[in-house]
């Protein structure tokens, strides 16, 4: 007995703690990949935030090109410019004035950044290929160089974005643009 005891007595001394060591190791790795698992899980809440705003900006945009069109049908007052005398830009310069879509024709909630805007612009006549029979437009005209009747449609160019930028700088701006003609 005496023996064991001795022995037991002899291996407690020698330990050096290797255990603890061994522990505070782990510990250390499993705190690093909480710290990363948190840093990514929020990265992908930042994210799909990002995301859902722009959707967001994207229907407003899509809904001030939609009533810009039924107000340029409505009411030719609207149009900012005439770019068929003069070359306009691709995009309105930052000093034009835009039109507001009002609440009456889209209201996007309280989950937008602002009310949609849009401007118009008066693209001048072009020619309507759905309705054109001009030169190499039918059979007729590359068989025999029949001249058809070339006509053509007013175009305009309408310049739409999800809210005014100047108003919620921290949010997703949308900006669309399409040709109608009339």
């Amino acid at each position: 007995m005496f023996y064991t005891h001795n022995k037991l007595n002899h291996q407690i001394k020698h330990q050096k703690g290797v255990v603890l060591a061994i522990s505070l190791l782990l510990l250390l790795v499993v705190t690093i990949v909480g710290l990363a698992a948190i840093s990514t899980t929020t990265m992908q809440e930042k994210m799909a935030g990002n995301m859902y705003d722009r959707e967001v900006a994207f229907q407003s945009a899509e809904a001030a090109l939609r009533v810009a069109e039924t107000q340029l049908g409505l009411n030719s007052a609207i149009i900012y410019r005439d770019c068929s005398v003069v070359t306009c830009e691709a995009i309105p310069p930052s000093t034009a004035t835009w039109q507001t879509v009002g609440t009456i024709d889209y209201n996007p909630g309280s989950l937008a950044a602002g009310q949609p805007q849009y401007i118009v612009e008066d693209m001048g006549d072009w020619v309507d290929y759905e309705s054109s029979t001009g030169f190499g437009q039918s059979a007729n005209a590359n068989q025999y160089g029949a001249q058809g009747v070339v006509s053509t449609v007013p175009f305009y160019r309408i310049t739409a974005r999800s809210h005014n930028p100047a108003s919620a700088t921290n949010r997703s701006v949308v900006t669309l643009q399409t040709w109608v003609k009339m």
